[in-house]
């Protein structure tokens, strides 16, 4: 059988995407204490790559070691010694073992690093992550130098993943990490050329860009991850991405991926977060209530030209198909279910008309218990330990080589709860 998702995608920079399918970025928390990645990512990465897709996205690829999304990711915040160089070769060997591309995720965690990584994390001002349960910590303003620094170490990385045999690249600006907080009026309240005007909010991350592209030359991929809003009243909104967008097409990007909200907006997640989602001025379709952001990307589609690619709720083929077929969007990304069905993407190419929900069977709370949800801090909890489910499918082929998806979400998050503690004790000062 034969689709528009079987064709392949020549990006500006001259490379093929050998399909329109991508694994799409998921934290995998399988690196060491201190940021080296593992035979066990390896094992995860290589059963992705047989499963089909065009293109695999790695999760947060880290610059700095004290700014983590969560333990146990990778970090590569200095030139590669031989033992790191030896690993992300490894890694990247396996993870293109199909024919695939594979792209490094490079990212900062901003204020969402975790309270027990680093109690004041650096951030583009004093704004505390406005979340129940006291897991992040007061934020500290970063200097005029220390942006320049980070700048600087988004292109060591770049290089660093680029001789290890990786495919592309995709810096991180989307849902509510450093990048994404600069573009955000709520979150970046300084009153310098880093801060005020969208020109000037957006200035880390066309420095960014342009610090990646030099590092890697003009033949590399070089992506961008981006919030069509972040969905919080003052916040980023698409207004605000459709001009982003456009600068970033000028700045020689090959592919912008579009998502939306942060960790006190999930959007992403298909959920409401701390507060009412503020509404974006864009034509909603029938598609959307399955594909949360094909519509943004249909209205950038008529201001830029560079592929799009689409994350969040993709599951039946058919609407993969049309999104694609209309141009809404020029790739799609695929994530939950893949963290189960590794072979998704090939099951898709063959002929399946739809991946399997697997959140519609997830609870943290018994149904007799159900009406806990309505307070914020148990609603938060319950977000995350769905979530944890997946990130313990990804531990378990990471592992053992297969998922286990009878796996409760109660044993799932005092599973990672448990590698959480095991990864922190391992950190070195």
């Amino acid at each position: 059988m034969s689709s528009v998702l079987h064709q392949p995608l020549t990006l500006p920079c001259g490379a093929v995407l050998p399909n329109r399918l991508s694994k799409a970025a998921m934290t995998e928390g399988l690196a060491t204490p201190d940021g080296l990645p593992t035979p066990e990512l390896n094992r995860l990465y290589g059963i992705w790559s047989d499963g089909g897709a065009g293109m695999l996205l790695s999760g947060n690829i880290q610059i700095d070691k004290d700014h983590l999304e969560r333990p146990g990711n990778v970090v590569v915040d200095a030139e590669p010694d031989a033992e790191m160089a030896s690993a992300l070769a490894s890694w990247a060997k396996e993870a293109t073992r199909n024919g695939n591309h594979f792209w490094a995720q490079i990212s900062h965690g901003g204020r969402q690093t975790q309270k027990v990584v680093n109690p004041h994390p650096k951030a583009p001002s004093a704004v505390k992550l406005g979340l129940p349960g006291g897991q992040f910590g007061e934020p500290e303003p970063l200097t005029q130098d220390e942006i320049a620094d980070l700048v600087r170490r988004f292109g060591v990385c770049a290089a660093a993943c680029k001789a290890a045999g990786f495919t592309g690249v995709q810096v991180h600006a989307a849902h509510g990490y450093l990048l994404s907080s600069f573009l955000s009026p709520r979150a970046n309240q300084r009153d310098d050329e880093y801060g005020g005007s969208l020109e000037n909010r957006a200035r880390a991350l066309l420095e960014t860009v342009a610090s990646v592209r030099a590092a890697v030359g003009p033949e590399f991929p070089v992506s961008v991850k981006i919030n069509s809003a972040d969905f919080q009243k003052g916040g980023f909104d698409f207004e605000d991405s459709l001009q982003v967008v456009q600068w970033l097409e000028e700045a020689s990007v090959d592919l912008i991926e579009i998502s939306g909200g942060t960790y006190e907006q999930p959007k992403l997640l298909g959920m409401e977060g701390s507060e009412e989602s503020e509404p974006q001025k864009i034509k909603e379709s029938t598609r959307a209530r399955e594909a949360y952001f094909v519509d943004f990307a249909k209205a950038m589609q008529e201001k830029v030209n560079v592929p799009l690619m689409v994350t969040g709720g993709f599951r039946r083929r058919d609407v993969m198909e049309q999104v694609v077929e209309e141009s809404s969007a020029d790739v799609i990304g695929l994530g939950r279910p893949l963290c189960v069905m590794t072979d998704g993407p090939k099951q898709l190419l063959d002929g399946l008309d739809e991946l399997p929900r697997y959140e519609n069977e997830l609870s943290l709370l018994p149904g007799w218990l159900s009406f806990l949800n309505a307070i914020n801090t148990i609603r938060t909890i319950a977000t995350f330990g769905v979530q944890y489910w997946y990130y313990a499918q990804i531990d378990e082929i990471g592992v053992a080589g297969k998922p286990d998806p009878e796996m409760s979400v109660f044993a799932a998050t005092k599973r990672l709860m448990a590698l959480q503690k095991k990864l922190l004790a391992g950190r070195s000062s």
